[in-house]
């Protein structure tokens, strides 16, 4: 890709670091919805939830690009009393970027000292100051720090809001030419190929499209697994730089990935997998994966159990089948 000098590349990610309806919907359907939103129904710029006063409010960040930072984004920034940053040199950072007047108080809540940051900031949210809440990149609480302190936040009945902001897992779903109506948002990848692989095959039935982040330095082996796992032929696209001034988008099969990821791929990664199709399946399909279970100590029910929730059987039906297996 040529690389457009118009587009800032601040860099700001985390180190680790998302049809029926509209084939049946018609233009008098839209005409049917516009007739009934009224005015009330849009906040004007600048109105809606008040961002000041005893509350916590999650902001989006940009994940790249700069142009991505709100309205909104900046005025929760400047009238909070409290920052509540995943790194504090990287929030400075963006705010000197942005021009942004800040909070005279900034502190750090990231995933090793959250559990204890987030009494801390009920406390202070329940004494009437507002909080804003930020990860290094995107919406906060999303494979980011923040879900413990809006947890604590709700559990003692504080008001919680948020700024809207950029989402690599809803832009690299929209890009990838993959079935948006239902998916699953997976996270990161484990680290190691272990654990990796047994997430994929407990994954392989699914039948929602799937997301999921992973670091560049592992994707070469993260592709190996997924072509093992799930197989070559499964519809995938990767996504790397979004918003970004290398921004690309490569569609594909999971084989053909595998061999453009062989060498390794650069930026921040968010892989879209299509979900598994319709298949016939018989419960005498899967004796195999049953017999494995058992020989590893697993009950003859249980193993059952499991394999017929894999592939969506009847539990009675498979063991049944290993029962009176030949």
């Amino acid at each position: 890709m040529t690389e457009d000098s118009s587009i800032p590349n601040p860099e700001f990610t985390s180190d680790e670091d998302p049809a029926e309806t509209a084939d049946h919907r018609v233009d008098g359907d839209l005409a049917e919805a516009a007739d009934h939103r009224t005015d009330g129904d849009l906040a004007p710029a600048g109105r809606g939830p008040k961002l000041t006063g005893g509350r916590l409010i999650l902001v989006g960040t940009p994940i790249g690009n700069l142009g991505d930072a709100s309205p909104r984004m900046r005025e929760a920034i400047e009238t909070a009393d409290v920052i509540a940053a995943e790194d504090t040199r990287r929030f400075l950072s963006l705010a000197q970027r942005l021009d942004l007047t800040h909070t005279k108080r900034v502190m750090s809540v990231f995933d090793h000292n959250e559990g204890h940051r987030a009494p801390e900031l009920v406390d202070i949210i329940a004494a009437g100051e507002t909080v804003v809440l930020l990860s290094d990149a995107g919406m906060p609480a999303v494979s980011d720090p923040g879900y413990r302190v809006v947890k604590a936040c709700g559990e003692a009945g504080l008001p919680i809001t948020s700024t809207p902001g950029p989402s690599a897992v809803l832009m690299a779903l929209a890009v990838s030419g993959l079935p948006s109506d239902r998916f699953s948002f997976e996270g990161f990848l484990p680290r190691k190929s272990g654990q990796r692989r047994t997430l994929l095959t407990e994954l392989k039935a699914e039948k929602r499209t799937m997301l999921f982040f992973e670091s560049p330095h592992r994707i070469a082996d993260a592709m190996d697994d997924f072509a093992e796992i799930i197989g070559i032929d499964r519809p995938m696209a990767i996504s790397r730089e979004l918003t970004k001034t290398f921004e690309e988008t490569l569609r594909g099969t999971v084989g053909s990935l595998r061999d453009q990821a062989a060498d390794g791929l650069r930026g921040e990664l968010t892989l879209v997998l299509a979900g598994a199709t319709e298949v016939e399946t018989a419960p005498e399909d899967h004796l195999g994966e049953v017999s494995a279970l058992v020989d590893s100590g697993v009950r003859a029910k249980d193993a059952a159990g499991q394999v017929a929730k894999k592939f969506g059987l009847s539990k009675r039906d498979v063991y049944e089948a290993w029962l009176h297996r030949e």
